[in-house]
């Protein structure tokens, strides 16, 4: 991949044209550095990928008006995708100035842009079919007199998923006991984790959904959707000091019973068009409904919980086109200039409705890609497209 540009010399300030007595470079660098405290100023390890320079002029005289230089540099194709977390980055930058002590504060600049390297889920082992498990919780009530036992099952429809597909959880709550049970609550949870001398894990929710306990001596099954939001993708193969994963806790909160089903989060979504349609979950002898209609089972009063805190739209994603071989891997280039407060830019596949109710309903989403780099002096301006940032001259 090549990286081509061009960068610009006014000297207009100057009434006489600007001697130079050493060079004009310019700098391309990619590297990753990690820390133990948050806003810290300075990495406390960090990793290079990559480190170009290249001399655009020579010793001479610059003569009064601007002056451009282009130049291009070849950038790596195993490089990791740009990211910037609370205890690290993974940042790609270029550099001009002219290397000369005298101009070293007035001619000195750098711009950073956005590398995405496409993760593909289905070259991911294991990846076609429904994530599952299960776990029984036996436990006391009544100050310790009574014994009830409760089993909890849930189901997600993928193990892989691309910002903008729908998450489809369905859960079971068979309560052996002759208590209510507390709201089960599914969330959407990032792990990431920094890879210093002791380890720093930054664990947070990104969505969370809940539905009303059940009865004593019912059971109930719960369907919910998530939509997954603007994320970076799972895998970080080429990075050693950053390592991200994604995952589904199914979490009841009385007696306290959890599990988690893992995920991959790519940008390539997964090819279902010759799999086998998945196994469902044991069920009993009469079906159980979805959440919008609990309906009694034979022989039973147990009901199901119809409560949530989000409900998505009720537009579904297209369905997938006709398999074809995947595209290999390509990695992007793309200046990120935006402000933090401009619309996500990863997820260009999620429709207008879907976007708005991520914005409107999850306050404690992570933050978009690609990332915000806040602590940039430089103006803002709009981002150049794929085209212009790789082939343009001007």
């Amino acid at each position: 991949m090549i990286l081509q540009s061009l960068t610009t010399i006014p000297t207009d300030n100057h009434p006489t044209a600007v001697r130079l007595s050493w060079y004009i470079k310019v700098n391309c660098q990619g590297f990753c550095g990690v820390t133990s405290k948050i806003d810290a100023t300075a990495w406390t390890v960090e990793e290079q990928y990559f480190s170009s320079t290249l001399s655009v002029a020579d010793k001479g005289t610059l003569k009064q008006g601007d002056h451009s230089f282009p130049f291009k540099f070849l950038i790596p194709a195993s490089i990791p995708t740009s990211f910037e977390g609370n205890y690290g980055k993974i940042m790609y930058r270029v550099r001009a100035f002219i290397d000369t002590s005298r101009f070293s504060k007035d001619y000195k600049t750098e711009k950073p842009f956005y590398l995405l390297s496409l993760l593909n889920l289905n070259e991911v082992p294991d990846i076609h079919g429904p994530c599952s498990s299960s776990v029984t919780k036996t436990f006391t009530y009544l100050l310790g007199v009574k014994t009830g036992t409760v089993v909890l099952k849930a189901q997600s429809d993928m193990k892989g998923y691309t910002p903008g597909q729908v998450i489809k959880l369905t859960t079971e709550i068979d309560n052996q006991s002759g208590k209510t049970t507390g709201t089960v609550v599914a969330r959407l949870m990032q792990k990431v984790t920094y890879q210093t001398k002791k380890p720093t894990i930054d664990l947070r929710t990104l969505v969370q959904v809940e539905g009303t306990g059940v009865k004593a001596d019912k059971q109930a099954e719960w369907k919910e959707q998530i939509i997954v939001p603007p994320l970076c993708q799972s895998s970080m193969a080429d990075c050693g000091l950053i390592n991200m994963e994604y995952f589904i806790q199914i979490f009841l909160k009385s007696p306290v019973v959890s599990f988690l089903l893992p995920i991959h989060i790519g940008n390539i979504s997964v090819d279902t068009t010759s799999v086998q349609p998945s196994r469902p979950l044991p069920q009993t002898p009469d079906p159980l409904c979805s959440s919008a209609k609990p309906t009694k089972l034979e022989n039973s009063s147990r009901s199901e919980p119809s409560s949530h805190n989000q409900r998505p739209p009720t537009t579904t994603p297209a369905p997938h086109p006709a398999r074809r071989p995947a595209p290999k891997p390509v990695p992007r280039i793309r200046a990120s200039t935006s402000s933090p407060s401009a619309p996500p830019a990863a997820s260009p596949s999620a429709p207008p409705a879907q976007m708005d109710y991520l914005a409107n309903s999850m306050p404690t989403l992570y933050p978009p890609l690609p990332p915000e780099y806040s602590t940039s002096t430089l103006p803002h301006e709009a981002p150049p497209s794929y085209v212009e940032s790789c082939s343009s001259n001007t």
